[in-house]
């Protein structure tokens, strides 16, 4: 009986290992494939990684820059841009980016390597690419310090040409005139407060006032109120230049603001302006342009500014009543 009842127990015990077995064999199954299937899926990722990596437009880098400079690591993506060997190149050569950064933008590279830079701010920067033009750069370069002392820069750079030829287009349109293609009043009273309250220059104001608008667009339409504008602000830019800022202020006013000049030559220029309209009139053009004129000439640009500009107002409106006058002393001499 008792025999009966060991073999029982043994049997019990060996079913249960045998069970016990089987259970820590699939459970051992189970995390093997798990731990597979991990990393497998790390594998990938990774793969994907270096895919992203190696194929984006961005690309990424690692700049050593003590005890020597040298270039650890370059995505391939840089030679979409500076082309092929260039990573090469840099590798052999970690004087590159300073030979081809732009000259203006070399400040801005050289404080980046030395740690006078804000880092956790964009840098916008231009370097040359493969076919010798200047592209735009944003970066986000992150320092790598060892015992308080800059050893390495990592970074990625993004091309951005698209984003700056935008925003340029957008400050263009800011400041410039939609008919004319003129500064216009915002542009204007941006250099105004320049000279009013920052640069102290010899400086005149020449504000010029189309007559006889109204009568074009109440007679004409306004479409040939436009070609007449657009006819006096061709005219006018001719007389633009770095020194010399024409704008569209006003539907019929237009003013030219001339720094760096002196009172005989703002005379000079004012002349030429009048002589310009009337070449334009006698030579047969289809629009005639009639313009008051009138300027204001200060040695001090600062603070004084207002005061001029309402000087040459007041001289433009002199000059319409005395073309007005001359014009009607025409008109009587006519019928009589």
């Amino acid at each position: 009986m008792e025999e009966g009842h060991g073999k029982m127990v043994n049997a019990q015990f060996i079913i249960g290992f045998i069970i016990s077995s089987l259970i820590w064999i699939l459970v051992i199954s189970y995390l093997h494939k798990r731990w597979q299937k991990q990393r497998e899926e790390l594998i990938e990722n990774h793969n994907r990684f270096i895919h992203v990596v190696e194929n984006t437009k961005d690309f990424i880098y690692y700049y050593q820059l003590y005890p020597e400079r040298q270039f650890k690591y370059l995505s391939p993506s840089a030679e979409n841009i500076f082309g092929e060997g260039s990573i090469e190149r840099a590798y052999l050569n970690p004087d590159v980016p300073f030979i081809d950064i732009h000259p203006d933008d070399y400040d801005i590279l050289h404080k980046k390597v030395t740690g006078e830079i804000d880092y956790s701010k964009s840098i916008i920067q231009r370097w040359k690419d493969k076919d010798g033009r200047y592209r735009w750069f944003e970066e986000y370069a992150t320092p790598i310090y060892e015992n308080g002392v800059l050893v390495a820069l990592q970074g990625v750079l993004r091309n951005i040409d698209e984003k700056i030829e935008l925003q340029e287009k957008l400050q263009y349109r800011i400041y410039h005139d939609a008919l004319t293609d003129l500064y216009n009043r915002e542009y204007f009273e941006l250099k105004f407060d320049e000279y009013n309250e920052q640069t102290n220059v010899p400086v005149a104001i020449i504000v010029c006032d189309l007559d006889e608008l109204k009568y074009i667009n109440d007679n004409y339409g306004h479409k040939q109120g436009d070609v007449l504008i657009k006819a006096t602000a061709n005219l006018l830019n001719k007389f633009s230049s770095n020194t010399i800022t024409v704008a569209r202020i006003g539907g019929d006013e237009f003013v030219l603001l001339v720094a760096e000049t002196t009172e005989k030559e703002t005379e000079r220029l004012v002349q030429s302006i009048r002589k310009e309209i009337d070449m334009h009139n006698e030579n047969g053009s289809d629009v005639i342009i009639k313009m008051s004129i009138g300027y204001a000439f200060n040695q001090n640009s600062k603070g004084n500014m207002a005061e001029l500009f309402s000087q040459a107002d007041k001289n433009m409106y002199k000059d319409k009543l005395k073309r007005k006058q001359l014009s009607c002393e025409k008109v009587l001499v006519y019928n009589s």
